[in-house]
């Protein structure tokens, strides 16, 4: 009974680290992932273990200055810092959030096209995006909070794909243990495509803003002690190594399925979709399909709502998934704006894989700057009080804000090498 009884209350805590991490692994992550897989085999498997202390540890500063200020992560910015670093993430992060909501809707349209191929792949864009628009405005913070926790379930449908091929799992723990690194561009490349995509600053914002609502909800003055901030160590802890299973078992896919076959050239999510069938059974195809479907509606809100939470708190709109469309207009218009903008994407001529580009350059510039000013609040005593960063953090962010630099520049070198 005691068992049960923790495991219910381990349920319970979970949430805004939960989907946080589980949006993480959104259609463009896993077009990002079956890359990696079909390129390089199982060589960079390893990568899945490696970020997962990086991206716990930063996202665990977000949440907790969430927590603390009872305010997002832009709130901060705004109160704290100059102007200009503000709307200089704006700037960036604006353009990138749209594209990447431009290339998830495509992925989850072409997707659902090889699954019923009467109907065409821009129907499907504009069923999903009317939808989404639908429930985002008419649902309130709980019940998105819960739809958005159930559809976490999706992700699992990717672990069970290598159980239905064979697999030689003494060679991925071997690579998964021992990073393998091969000194040629296409290489490094790929390592600097999983890291833009993993740590993307987007899920920085979301994270201190749900994490901000999901504690005011709960009381009406928050007060921080050592249960809430284990609660959400927790649940932050589980949504990263969610993700970064999912991330490994997608590369562990493709690996085997599809670069073991001489399918070494993976350019979209629905190629990687489309490849699976007749390689690897029907079952193995409609899994990742119905994945790619399903992170495609968790990550979408996510991206749509850090948006419109960066603009609400920059520009003292009222804000929240709580209030009705009549009491926060700009709020919810800014959801529609980037909803229906990165819908039109997709009928501009932009193809899917610019559109993941430029989004990558976008983040890969402003990961590092946003890296860097996360650890100065989470070390500012005047904004975290007693719950300044731990050495340990502060060593993951470090090492975090360093990766990130040298793979921004790297990005940058590559694109005009």
């Amino acid at each position: 009974m005691k068992l049960k009884g923790r495991f219910r209350r381990y349920l319970n805590v979970l949430g805004p680290g939960l989907i946080t991490g589980a949006s993480d692994d959104d259609p463009s992550g896993i077009a990002t992932y079956s890359q990696a897989g079909a390129n390089f085999g199982l060589q960079l498997l390893w990568m899945a273990l490696f970020t997962f202390p990086l991206m716990a540890s930063l996202q665990g500063m977000c949440a907790r200055i969430g927590i603390v200020t009872s305010h997002g992560l832009t709130n901060t910015l705004k109160k704290f810092y100059r102007p200009v670093i503000l709307y200089l993430m704006l700037i960036f992060s604006i353009p990138a959030i749209i594209l990447n909501i431009g290339s998830d809707i495509a992925g989850m349209g072409a997707v659902s096209n090889l699954l019923v191929p009467k109907v065409p792949a821009p129907v499907f864009t504009i069923l999903f995006t009317i939808l989404l628009m639908f429930c985002i405005v008419l649902f309130t913070y709980q019940k998105i909070a819960r739809v958005l926790k159930w559809l976490c379930l999706s992700m699992f449908l990717y672990l069970i794909v290598p159980f239905l091929v064979h697999v030689d799992w003494k060679e991925v723990l071997l690579n998964t243990l021992v990073p393998h690194v091969k000194p040629d561009k296409e290489f490094i490349e790929m390592m600097v495509a999983i890291l833009g995509t993993t740590i993307s600053p987007y899920l920085f914002f979301w994270q201190a803003t749900m994490e901000a609502e999901n504690v005011n909800h709960k009381v009406s003055r928050v007060i921080v002690d050592k249960r809430i901030l284990s609660d959400m160590t927790t649940d932050v802890n589980t949504g990263m190594f969610a993700s970064n299973l999912v991330m490994l078992f997608i590369i562990l896919t493709t690996g085997v399925v599809l670069h073991d076959r001489g399918i070494h050239q993976i350019d979209t999510v629905e190629q990687a979709a489309g490849a699976l069938a007749p390689l690897a059974g029907k079952l193995s195809y409609f899994c990742f399909a119905l994945g790619v479907i399903g992170t495609g509606f968790l990550a979408i809100p996510v991206l749509a709502g850090s948006l419109s939470y960066m603009l609400a708190e920059s520009f003292g709109w009222k804000q929240g998934l709580d209030k009705k469309f009549h009491e926060a207009k700009g709020f919810y218009m800014a959801i529609i704006l980037s909803l229906a903008v990165g819908l039109l994407i997709n009928f501009s001529g932009i193809s899917v894989m610019k559109a993941l580009l430029y989004t990558a350059i976008l983040y890969g510039l402003t990961s590092p700057v946003m890296i860097a000013v996360v650890l100065h609040i989470c070390n500012n005593k005047k904004i975290m009080k007693d719950h300044v960063n731990n050495r340990l953090s502060n060593i993951l962010g470090v090492i975090t804000f360093l990766l990130m630099t040298i793979s921004a520049i790297a990005l940058i070198y590559f694109q005009f090498k």
